[in-house]
């Protein structure tokens, strides 16, 4: 049995970070109280493991009397002498017992409260090993499955990935290595339980910080992010280097830092973008590549209202609506969009459009701007080369004529 003892306190010792002593004092306690339910009952026991060895004593503590009532708990004083000479009436003494007496039923309720305090010595220390490493990313094995949720061995411990913390669409098979978030240790009637997560936002925040040097120390900050699990996330990206470009950090050479991200999100989409403080700005990057037309912002209610071409539309707004809402929660402004209207322009618009620039510009009559559009001249850019003596042709007075020349020749200076 010694032997068998002191494998356990070298695997609790080595495996589970359990110390010796505390495994001595569980185990001692274990075979005290289980002993003490059986053939020992009544008795007073003592349970002693050498740590170096594992050897087990066990000793009776014996009230020393002059007469024996009670055979279990006393002993004669004569008796006594034998393991105590100094004995007297009055005193008590241990008696050493053999181990073996100890009985196979408590042997097997010892085993069995071993390995409860084994457990609860595990879930103890869950909360002390990992209690720092909340919010970092953790790597594990994938072991089973549980009432929905997939169970991931750590290594010191067993952690919970629920479904609510899973990317639509994802699996993983038994023995899979995966990385995940430490979200949190929650405290439940079966101890701590370690909860990881692979859909928070965060978890793409950490993976940001491990591929890009240039955030881990600070020169580069993610000023904002969205993100749509199993989709598409976006990243706002800032430097207080000039002499960085923060985007380019971010994908790195020939798009290495992204795509080794883009791999551990499975494929997810990423669009990392400058972060500007006006909002329209923001609004002009996010949304791309559609472009936002006829912008206008409600600060009060923190509203945008924009529209986007025919084409842009469905752009915009994304599948299901996710890029507009990854958008609007990238900005915290609400969006509002709508589809910019086509105006057909046909001949005779054009040219009345023509004919109020040309009497704006050069102040001139409408009879006199319709003369020159209907002879060709419908803008102040193709004046070049036309003389005043051209002008005249085409029925303008000298002054008139003369008038205009001046007026091209400021517009184009």
């Amino acid at each position: 049995m010694s032997s068998e003892i002191l494998s356990v306190l070298e695997y609790m010792e080595k495996e589970k970070g359990i110390s010796r002593d505390d495994m001595i004092a569980t185990i001692s306690s274990a075979i005290r109280n289980a002993a003490l339910k059986g053939i020992n009952a009544g008795q007073e026991l003592k349970v002693e493991i050498n740590p170096k060895n594992g050897a087990l004593q066990a000793w009776s503590i014996m009230h020393v009397v002059d007469s024996v009532a009670e055979p279990a708990t006393e002993i004669h004083i004569e008796k006594a002498h034998l393991y105590n000479k100094e004995a007297k009436v009055g005193d008590y003494i241990e008696k050493e017992i053999d181990p073996a007496y100890l009985g196979r039923i408590a042997a097997q309720t010892a085993r069995q409260a071993i390995m409860q305090r084994i457990r609860q010595f595990e879930k103890e220390r869950i909360y002390d090993d990992y209690k720092d490493s909340v919010g970092d990313i953790v790597t594990g094995t994938v072991r089973r499955r549980e009432r929905g949720d997939l169970i991931v061995d750590l290594g010191k411990a067993e952690a919970i990935l629920p479904p609510r913390e899973r990317v639509p669409g994802e699996d993983y098979a038994p023995n899979e290595r995966i990385r995940c978030l430490l979200v949190g240790i929650e405290t439940t009637p079966r101890g701590p339980e370690l909860i990881l997560s692979r859909s928070s936002i965060n978890f793409v925040r950490r993976l940001f910080e491990l591929e890009v040097t240039e955030i881990a120390d600070g020169t580069v900050s993610l000023q904002g992010m969205a993100r749509e699990p199993g989709y598409r996330t976006k990243v706002a990206v800032d430097t207080s280097d000039p002499k960085v470009d923060p985007v380019g950090a971010c994908v790195g050479a020939r798009g290495a830092r992204v795509k080794s991200i883009v791999r551990e999100l499975g494929g997810e989409k990423i669009d990392i973008i400058r972060y500007y403080q006006d909002p329209q700005e923001m609004l002009e990057e996010a949304i791309k590549p559609a472009i936002p037309r006829n912008i206008r912002i409600d600060e009060s209610q923190r509203r945008i209202y924009f529209e986007v071409s025919e084409d842009d539309l469905s752009v915009a707004i994304g599948r299901r609506g996710q890029n507009a809402k990854l958008t609007s929660r990238l900005l915290g402004w609400r969006l509002d969009i709508g589809k910019e209207k086509q105006v057909a322009h046909g001949f005779d618009d054009r040219r009345e459009a023509a004919i109020r620039t040309l009497q704006d510009r050069l102040g001139i009559s409408v009879e006199k701007s319709a003369m020159l559009v209907d002879s060709g001249l419908a803008s102040v850019e193709v004046f070049e080369g036309v003389e005043a003596a051209d002008l005249i042709d085409m029925g303008l007075s000298e002054e008139e004529a003369a008038t205009v020349i001046e007026k091209v020749s400021e517009a184009r200076a």
